[in-house]
């Protein structure tokens, strides 16, 4: 009787064993989850946009330059933007050179021609890039993953 209850001891201690090492195995998997529901906001994101931009929109680079979307970094230290975009929902797309992002710092990025500074950016372009009416600002890091997303109005 006492070999028979020695092997019931031992099966069950070895039941008890791989059970301890799958729990073990699943916990920081399930903790991870978790995390991902407990950030409430992006390191950088769209803080701001205007997509109408004032007075009369006669495509003048200073009608260009009064439509930006603003980007601010919410963290304590600098972030480069280096192969980040920012896009809209017809495929424009706006791609950061090497563009460093000061602690908790904004940076503005115009439609129109203008000179780089570390606050305003210019894309360059001759044409609107935000729909006035509903559109979406998309910001995705270097890796392609989307950051932030920012959508006004209704899409069709």
């Amino acid at each position: 009787m006492s070999s028979a209850s020695s092997s019931v001891r031992r099966i069950a201690a070895t039941v008890l064993a791989a059970g301890a090492i799958v729990s073990a195995a699943a916990l920081p998997a399930a903790a991870h989850d978790g995390d991902r529901h407990h950030q409430q906001r992006p390191r950088v994101e769209i803080s701001r946009v205007q997509a109408d931009s004032p007075g009369r929109e006669d495509r003048s680079n200073r009608s260009l330059n009064a439509e930006w979307v603003e980007i601010t970094n919410t963290t304590r230290n600098p972030i480069n933007l280096r192969g980040w975009t920012l896009r809209d929902s017809d495929g424009n797309r706006y791609r950061f050179d090497n563009v460093r992002i000061g602690a908790r710092a904004t940076i503005r990025i115009h439609s129109g021609n203008g000179r780089d500074t570390r606050t305003d950016l210019f894309q360059d372009r001759r044409d609107y890039v935000w729909d006035n009416r509903s559109d979406t600002a998309t910001l995705r890091d270097d890796r392609g993953r989307t950051v932030d997303t920012e959508t006004w109005g209704r899409r069709r």
